[in-house]
């Protein structure tokens, strides 16, 4: 689940803290693929092996490959699934050696630059053979309070100069998405959920994006920036969640989804 666009490692444990509720959107994605029984399969961005493990669950008898560029990641993989092969590498640089029948990525690409995302996509479908699949899925939750918030309170507060440039890339829409895809794909399926995630509390909207999100704009920061930063987004995210009935705060969580089938 993450690239060299990220400067460090990331934590498994932080990221498993939700671990049923980041797998649930692995399992709906596998859901709409159609193959029946692809030999090799390559989980681009595999994280701690959650998602490869919902593809083991599906395609016990594949060569399942997951690559990662977190080394933290690919050691909690490997003993998760320690019968599987897990692999540093980042996706800028990877190349499969041979032909890849379904390329399966959760939550990953949304940390590329915007213009290199949809050119990796279409590299990697190259070396496919017809028929061959490409699925991703990628949070689309730049617009919601979580991170609304947590831009506005890197540009105010002492850190702003530090978090200047920090930062991801908005995702291309599903037009852009279909027009890249489409003339190296006989078909091209799109679609977008919404996840209401029932947490403890907004403490634990901060834990959630702590894991991903929050992670660019910690990392620069010493120890008491953190802790003031950490201080003024729980404030925000306060006045943003409302408390329901029964004390949990919903977090909106829209994903968005590709699979495309190679020509």
């Amino acid at each position: 689940m993450s690239t060299t666009a990220q400067a460090h490692d990331w934590s498994a444990a932080q990221y498993l803290k939700f671990e049923d509720e980041r797998t649930q959107p692995a399992r709906d994605l596998l859901a709409r693929i159609l193959l029946q029984a692809p030999k090799k399969i390559v989980d681009l961005g595999c994280g701690p092996g959650n998602s490869t493990a919902v593809l083991e669950s599906r395609y016990p008898d594949a060569h399942l490959i997951g690559i990662d560029s977190s080394p933290d990641m690919i050691r909690k993989a490997k003993v998760t699934l320690p019968h599987r092969e897990f692999t540093v590498l980042d996706l800028e640089s990877y190349s499969p050696p041979d032909s890849v029948d379904l390329f399966y990525s959760n939550a990953v690409f949304q940390w590329l630059k915007k213009d290199e995302r949809f050119e990796i996509v279409k590299r990697l479908m190259q070396t496919q053979s017809s028929g061959g699949v490409f699925a991703l899925q990628v949070p689309d939750n730049l617009s919601e309070p979580s991170h609304v918030l947590m831009r506005e309170t890197a540009e105010n507060g002492p850190w702003a100069a530090t978090l200047a440039k920090v930062g991801r890339d908005t995702f291309q829409t599903a037009q852009e998405i279909y027009d890249q895809l489409k003339p190296v794909s006989s078909r091209v399926d799109i679609f977008h959920t919404s996840y209401y995630h029932a947490l403890e509390s907004h403490e634990a909207i901060i834990e959630w994006v702590k894991g991903t999100g929050l992670r660019p704009y910690l990392d620069p920061l010493g120890p008491e920036e953190k802790k003031s930063f950490l201080r003024e987004y729980l404030k925000r995210l306060q006045g943003a969640y409302p408390v329901s009935v029964d004390g949990r705060v919903l977090l909106r969580y829209p994903r968005l989804f590709v699979v495309a089938v190679k020509t």
